[in-house]
């Protein structure tokens, strides 16, 4: 997404303009309330970049506002919080419409337990036994974070998991996720 973006930017800023995300997201993730920064010697009419930028991006790709900021704001670094959202679906077959958004769990969950395990997680942890990637990258420089909140609600056949924390490690949320069913399981 990154590279798209720049491409945009660069067919309307005539110039090559890196660009800085909050974060990354594994393959398969919907990124929603993503903030970037890119720096620009040229002043610009921030409206109509934004519209611009909107008609050159494949449409699911969408900027919703542009705004002028400090020269000391880091997108990733000046980040308060972050929140991903886990969806899963316990019908006995996966909804068609949103297939895309949810993982589907096609057995018998016990929601007490998974409720019982969340309070577990919440607080400052070393989380490197929840990623991928212990051995490089942010993990290995420093595999503590904190989770502010780990909640779960439900409606219908419908679960989701909000994770609000300062930061993630590579695949965290999904693996954190996937032993939340475990305990859902009594695995």
């Amino acid at each position: 997404i990154r590279e798209v973006i720049q491409n945009a930017l660069y067919q309307i800023l005539q110039q090559a303009t890196p660009i800085v995300g909050a974060g990354r997201t594994d393959a398969g993730v919907h990124a929603e309330g993503q903030v970037a920064h890119f720096t620009s010697i040229k002043p610009l009419n921030l409206t109509k970049l934004r519209l611009s930028l909107n008609a050159l991006l494949p449409l699911d790709i969408r900027v919703f506002s542009i705004e002028q900021v400090d020269l000391n704001f880091h997108a990733r670094y000046s980040a308060i919080s972050k929140e991903y959202h886990y969806h899963l679906h316990m019908g006995k077959s996966p909804n068609p419409f949103k297939r895309l958004y949810q993982y589907h769990v096609p057995y018998k969950l016990s929601l007490e337990k998974i409720e019982e395990a969340l309070a577990l997680f919440v607080g400052t942890h070393d989380f490197s036994s929840f990623s991928n990637d212990n051995k490089e990258g942010a993990c290995a420089k420093n595999p503590v974070r904190t989770l502010f909140s780990l909640l779960l609600t439900q409606e219908k056949e419908d679960i989701y998991l909000k994770f609000k924390g300062d930061g993630f490690l590579y695949k965290m949320v999904r693996n954190l996720s996937a032993t939340l069913l475990a305990i859902g399981t009594n695995r």
